[in-house]
């Protein structure tokens, strides 16, 4: 039998939160129960949405003082069967959470998928695993970097950043998300010009970097565009996947374009960063990207300027490395305000099978965007030896530049 269990976070000023989970299991379901006749009952049984949990969860004095009474918090499951809805996400969201979004304080933490239905979801096409592959690197986390400061600017600006970044060392560089086809620095050109470059620095270093193309246009563009880039043989794809949605990252997935996929977590505050509705990000970022096909996850780290609760980022990063049977593992790439001084705390908080991605930490670096990238590998290097920071500054002169700039303590973890 195949289900789709929705965990829910509701807040009932009521104070009958059962009641309410019935009333939800119902009214998304079969609309009404205790008043039809046995016959339909009978028929309708197997389209009946089932309350499995209502537990009370601490209260949340934040909320509280916002709604101006104090409310009662409780998460509650409810299984809605597969006879529904169709095997696509559009279908399953509009079942669980379509109208329901619309109550103001209810909040969506999570789906699991069980039985026959898992199957309809592709996951990555590569996944951590694959993407070692094609680095072969497979004894640390990856460090990743952006382009900083290209628009407006010509295609000699971008390629003259690429090949900076690389011999710095990083293991992918990604277009900035608001970089679209620029008539200075037009999508086709960009993959042309980033293979050019990175072969280069491949022959002259040995240093094997990808470059993920920013995937934009038209929706009914995409998968035509998607093609062209591989075809022109580019590295891999970003995409805005919340201003486009998750079937269409599907979509890209499902084409085996032999390209990995990068997810984008821009407008995904707008649906998760309230406490009272929208989706958790642990769902949204982790699970629901992964399984429509995102290889890796882009999402704001517990440290910086746009930093969400660490037991959010934590939660990304483990819907993203769950063992599932059916899907493979998406990389998870805590974002914004990373510098070489946060790397033993990325490391403790993601382990090594995480992206460490950086803007301002690599070309902010004072002696370039090159040595930013190498500071960031040698703080890597520093760490998985065993050793402190301030040990490795001893050894490495980058790293003790960007020490010097940015300091070498966690930020706002405890």
């Amino acid at each position: 039998m195949s289900e789709v269990w929705a965990t829910y976070q509701i807040y009932d000023q009521n104070d009958q939160p059962e009641k309410k989970a019935e009333g939800i299991a119902l009214g998304l379901t079969v609309g009404t129960w205790t008043d039809l006749p046995q016959l339909e009952k009978e028929q309708l049984q197997k389209h009946k949405g089932l309350v499995m949990s209502v537990s009370e969860a601490k209260e949340d004095e934040a909320v509280s003082k916002f709604l101006g009474k104090k409310v009662r918090k409780s998460i509650v499951t409810i299984a809605y069967p597969a006879a529904n809805f169709s095997t696509d996400l559009p279908a399953i969201l509009t079942t669980v959470f379509g109208k329901l979004s619309l109550d103001g304080e209810i909040k969506l933490l999570d789906l699991e998928l069980k039985g026959q239905i898992r199957y309809a979801f592709p996951g990555p096409k590569f996944g951590i695993d694959g993407i070692r592959s094609i680095l072969d690197v497979h004894d640390r986390p990856l460090v990743m970097s952006i382009f900083k400061g290209v628009l407006g600017r010509d295609l000699n600006y971008l390629k003259n950043q690429l090949k900076d970044q690389a011999r710095g060392g990083v293991d992918l560089v990604k277009d900035d998300e608001i970089l679209f086809d620029q008539d200075l620095t037009p999508f086709e050109k960009r993959i042309i010009a980033g293979k050019e470059v990175l072969r280069e620095v491949y022959e002259e270093t040995g240093q094997r970097t990808l470059y993920a193309v920013n995937l934009t246009g038209k929706t009914y563009q995409l998968i035509d565009r998607a093609k062209r880039a591989a075809e022109l043989g580019a590295d891999a794809l970003l995409f805005n996947v919340f201003t486009y949605g998750l079937d269409v990252l599907q979509a890209l997935r499902e084409e085996n374009l032999n390209l990995p996929i990068m997810a984008h977590p821009s407008f995904s505050g707008s649906i998760a960063s309230s406490k009272l509705y929208g989706l958790s990000y642990p769902l949204l970022l982790g699970k629901l990207v992964r399984i429509t096909g995102a290889d890796l996850s882009l999402f704001p780290s517990p440290y910086g300027s746009v930093a969400i609760p660490r037991e959010d980022a934590l939660g990304i990063a483990t819907a993203l490395t769950a063992e599932e049977g059916e899907w493979k593992k998406s990389f998870p790439v805590p974002s914004a305000g990373i510098h070489p001084g946060l790397v033993p705390q990325l490391i403790k908080d993601f382990g090594i099978d995480s992206v460490i991605n950086a803007g301002g930490g690599v070309h902010g670096h004072p002696d370039g965007a090159a040595a930013g990238g190498r500071a960031f590998r040698q703080a890597v290097d520093t760490v998985l030896k065993g050793k402190t920071l301030s040990e490795g500054i001893k050894e490495y002169s980058e790293l003790r530049t960007a020490i010097e700039v940015w300091g070498g303590e966690p930020i706002g973890v405890k």
